[in-house]
């Protein structure tokens, strides 16, 4: 596989003979592993698999790599660090990276204490490798898209005046899993009226009157693989001023997504999605991020700030959300799902971002 070579790579750039995995999503992403404890060692000759009793069964069932049990059964996360060790020990390594952001204070001490080689403290090597989305893992991001767009276009069909916000969200939850999708982890957001000025404003019992803007904000996950769009819709005749945001959000949003492609920094792509809010005067109301990586985990790298440089790469997947929140008024906010492409973007989920009215 790609991303197995480009791990080979990293073994040497980072100047180690082999790599603790701890984090979980690394750890399904390189062995499709799904279990909730385990630990791999990942050297240029071998892959190996620590895990509990809960979890042997299914391991041999979901990866390729040798699969070893530790010998404590309790499945306590920490126990298997003995084990751990005694691979580590017998596969002769002398300089072993970890995941210095996934590995806690007391494991850290355990393996230092049992392994006899040096522990080199890596950031985000497979986060890196998981930036750049494989064929197999755009098409799962093409499913989880779709039914997400068909679930909004059919929410529009569905609310009504004197719904609750809890109602329109198990609505939306319910149509992705009948369509082959789950939303467990990820609650839709449904704020409406005043509610819509807290940008992740969780679905409450408060009843939508007419009138009133609804920011909704959900996404499907597809085996594994993420959705994530905002929309905002009116039930009835919006506000004057409510629909202006909605109308500088999306010119915002469209300017950002006509001109971004491979090549762009953090900075560069900010600066798109803001400069027609900060023409408007708007900007001290847009305190949300520019957008984020999309994949395995709902936000993961790429993650955008102002403050750093980084590069947008053909093959990426992020999303763009530009919002307006205006405490005690409401606010509007859109988010699309893109694939990054060398001379633009591909939209996964485009179902129409202009405000609708109920």
């Amino acid at each position: 596989m790609v991303f197995e070579q480009k791990v080979m790579e990293k073994l040497d750039t980072e100047n180690i003979d082999a790599l603790m995995v701890t984090g979980a999503w690394n750890r399904r992403y390189l062995s499709g592993f799904t279990g909730s404890n385990g630990v791999l060692l990942i050297t240029k000759n071998e892959k190996k698999l620590i895990t509990d009793y809960r979890y042997v069964e299914q391991a041999k069932m979901q990866t390729e790599f040798e699969v070893i049990l530790h010998a404590e059964h309790t499945g306590h996360k920490d126990k298997i660090f003995t084990e751990v060790a005694k691979q580590v020990n017998k596969m002769g390594i002398n300089k072993l990276g970890f995941e210095q952001q996934h590995l806690n204070y007391g494991a850290y001490c355990k393996v230092k204490e049992l392994m006899h080689t040096d522990l080199i403290p890596t950031f985000d090597l497979v986060e890196d490798i998981r930036m750049i989305k494989s064929e197999a893992e755009l098409e799962k991001l093409r499913i989880a898209s779709d039914i997400t767009d068909r679930a909004y276009l059919h929410i529009l069909d569905y609310i009504r005046p004197g719904m609750t916000e809890l109602e329109v969200s198990d609505e939306l939850q319910g149509f992705i899993k009948k369509n082959g999708g789950t939303s467990t982890g990820f609650l839709p957001i449904v704020a409406s009226g005043v509610r819509s000025s807290l940008p992740h404003g969780r679905a409450s019992d408060k009843k939508i009157e007419k009138g009133e803007m609804i920011t909704i904000d959900f996404g499907a996950n597809y085996q594994d693989y993420w959705a994530d769009i905002s929309r905002t819709v009116c039930l009835g005749v919006p506000d004057p001023r409510m629909k202006e945001i909605q109308e500088v959000v999306l010119k915002s949003f469209e300017n950002c997504v006509n001109n971004i492609r491979a090549g762009l920094k953090d900075q560069e792509v900010d600066l798109l999605m803001r400069e027609h809010i900060i023409e408007k005067g708007y900007n001290e109301q847009s305190g949300t991020g520019t957008g984020h990586g999309i994949g395995l985990e709902v936000h993961e790298k790429p993650l955008f700030s102002v403050m750093n440089e980084k590069e947008l790469k053909a093959g990426m997947t992020i999303t763009i959300e530009p919002g307006i929140y205006i405490p005690k008024h409401g606010g509007a906010r859109v988010e699309d799902v893109l694939l990054i492409t060398e001379k633009g973007c591909e939209v996964l989920t485009p179902s129409t971002k202009e405000l609708v009215v109920i």
